[in-house]
């Protein structure tokens, strides 16, 4: 891998930090000589179909290509050390197979955002803490532009052109990237990758940084363990789609789940039973598309326990998902809402316009904001929604059971939960007594999570997996005491019942 000194500075003219990149400086002979290299690799290999879509051919390639630079660098410049042989090997292999100093981008952990407006202009970039920084690093013409847009569809499958000059696709590492060519885009062709998370966030991460309360994530993780339906709204970037990745991972792994998403966002443990499927848009002649609805369908006849989908937003897509919460599948996804009161309106109006009848079957709309000025994340409410019989119709009442109190930052208890903790009650057979008792459990595991500091998905995942299989163990290793309940206390302790 090519090493790059990354510095932050601030410039008199400039009204944003800029992100400073540099690498080591390379001799006009020695670039000369990784020139020839190149062109004597890529006439030597030849490439498959197979190995530009299939992510383990794919790896091999690169294996190959890096073993056969070694081989000529050495050869041609005998008296390099390792590590500036290592360098060199790097810089080709990104500048041939990958997409040169954006790879290096791709590396850094800070950024969450990379963006190309044009040849004419630096790279943007997006770091966590310190937002839009602008790069010292300019792509050196459009066409350099379109040939990694062009890699990228290549490696899903996917094709741009300027009979289809818009792209959204994603690269093998997960990340997602939209291309335009222009003139769609006036000033010359773009490419926006948005990095998601090397590391999975869990149940820990939202804990810890204040995103949730370990009250508000054991009420959660027990409307997910008992099957209750959940939508889960947000602004952009308010991690909607990373709370919906950490609930499903409450999900028993006796349990079959099936994700639908237009890119590939959701990670869950690998021992799962989950198969994930993805869209996929149509080609230049307008045929071979799948799209969520066809998945959606599809997915109902793959004998699914539990459906996970990205983002609900046409009418047919909503009807599928909550004809399947009626015919006994457990359902989950997002939608672009600030509130539990806008994301009620934006399913009963039009384009989704769902019919009050069906969104009964849905039990809580769970809403994440993103606090610009602060720059956090947090739950903002969780809202049960309630059918209720009217003269002529049925309505749906909301009953915000906890919220976000910006001026404290605190999330608190706004109300209690009424249909949620029947639900739970009918499907587990519970009385309140061995409710409170199943919640203070919980909250102890995930009180322990977060002071062992286990944020790996794979093993959150299985403590909360061997707590389904044998909760006594998990909560001997723990080393959790419960407290004794007065005769006066027998019932109704717990705040939330």
């Amino acid at each position: 891998m090519l090493k790059a000194h990354i510095q932050i500075v601030r410039a008199e003219d400039e009204y944003v930090p800029l992100y400073e990149m540099s690498f080591p400086h390379i001799e006009d002979a020695t670039q000369a000589v990784l020139d020839h290299v190149r062109h004597k690799i890529v006439e030597d290999m030849t490439l498959s179909t197979t190995e530009i879509l299939d992510p383990k051919e794919t790896k091999e390639m690169k294996e190959k290509f890096i073993k056969r630079a070694d081989a000529l660098i050495k050869e041609y410049i005998p008296h390099l050390s390792d590590e500036k042989r290592q360098s060199l090997i790097g810089l080709l292999t990104q500048e041939s197979l990958g997409l040169g100093p954006i790879e290096v981008l791709l590396q850094d952990m800070n950024l969450e955002e990379i963006v190309i407006n044009s040849s004419k202009e630096p790279i943007w970039v997006y770091d966590r803490k310190r937002g839009w920084l602008k790069s010292n690093i300019i792509i050196e013409s459009e066409n350099k532009i379109y040939n990694y847009a062009a890699q990228i569809g290549r490696r899903v499958g996917m094709q741009i052109s300027n009979l289809n000059p818009l792209m959204d696709a994603y690269l093998t590492t997960g990340d997602r990237a939209n291309c335009t060519l222009f003139p769609i885009s006036s000033a010359g062709n773009t490419l926006t990758i948005r990095k998601f998370a090397r590391r999975a966030w869990t149940i820990t991460d939202f804990i810890e940084d204040g995103s949730l309360s370990l009250e508000v994530a054991a009420f959660l993780w027990l409307a997910i363990q008992y099957e209750l339906n959940i939508v889960v709204a947000g602004g952009t970037a308010s991690g909607k789609t990373s709370l919906l990745n950490v609930l499903a991972c409450f999900i028993p792994p006796t349990q079959r789940i099936i994700s639908i998403e237009d890119t590939r966002e959701i990670q869950l443990p690998k021992f799962l039973h989950w198969l994930p499927l993805t869209t996929r848009p149509p080609n230049l002649e307008g045929r071979g598309e799948v799209s969520m609805l066809d998945l959606m369908v599809n997915a109902l006849r793959m004998r699914p326990d539990r459906i996970v989908v990205g983002e609900i937003r046409r009418t047919r897509e909503a009807e599928v998902l909550f004809e399947a919460i009626n015919t006994g599948h457990s359902v989950y996804s997002t939608l672009h809402a600030n509130t539990a009161d806008e994301a009620y309106r934006r399913l009963v109006n039009p384009p989704i316009n769902i019919a009050a009848a069906l969104l009964g079957s849905l039990q809580l709309i769970v809403v994440m904001h993103r606090d610009r000025r602060k720059n956090i994340r947090r739950l903002l409410e969780v809202s049960e929604l309630i059918p209720a019989s009217g003269l002529d119709q049925i309505r749906i009442e909301l009953n915000t059971i906890f919220k976000w109190i910006p001026s404290k930052d605190q999330i608190t208890q706004w109300g209690k939960p009424h249909r949620a903790l029947n639900d739970i009650k009918l499907f587990s057979a519970m009385d309140d007594t061995e409710l409170e008792k199943t919640l203070k459990e919980k909250e102890a595991i995930l009180q322990w999570l977060v002071d062992n500091q286990i944020k790996d998905i794979t093993k959150v995942g299985q403590i909360i997996s061997d707590y389904y299989k044998d909760a006594r163990s998990v909560l001997k290793i723990i080393n959790y005491k419960p407290k004794k309940i007065s005769e006066n206390e027998q019932s109704g302790n717990h705040s939330l019942l």
